[in-house]
């Protein structure tokens, strides 16, 4: 067997922690959601559906929280090179249609250093968003 480290990660009573405060932010705003928490290979590490978050959208959250990870940076930040007339146009088809570019996925940072994500999905994009940043804020 190989010897060596794994590399340090979210852990998963961090992980729960987020995954509470985003369930905490959604409930307060009447909006059940799911929420996914990715470890920083872009792993899930836990995922809540709440009772009443759509059934399609339990995929958009794990990978919205993937493309935060993948690309190191808040989904919503993909927006405008994504558009049409963007730089990066057809992104989200790579990856096997797996890339999400708009709003509700934020890398979770500590020390300088990104050690999972957050992917939230179910309500408007704003809404996605408010709970992904009340998770975050948890972390």
């Amino acid at each position: 067997m190989a010897t060596g480290k794994v590399l340090e990660t979210v852990s998963a009573d961090e992980a729960r922690r987020v995954l509470d405060a985003a369930a905490a932010k959604a409930a307060e705003i009447g909006q059940p959601m799911d929420i996914a928490v990715v470890d920083a290979g872009g792993n899930l590490k836990a995922h809540l559906r709440m009772d009443g978050a759509n059934i399609g959208s339990i995929p958009i959250s794990i990978n919205k929280a993937y493309t935060a990870i993948a690309f190191q940076c808040e989904t919503g930040e993909l927006q405008e090179n994504t558009r049409p007339d963007g730089p990066i146009y057809g992104l989200n088809d790579a990856h096997g249609g797996r890339l999400v570019v708009f709003p509700g996925g934020i890398p979770l940072v500590r020390d300088g250093k990104i050690m999972g994500a957050v992917g939230v999905s179910t309500g408007t994009i704003e809404q996605d968003q408010e709970v992904a940043e009340a998770g975050v804020a948890a972390y």
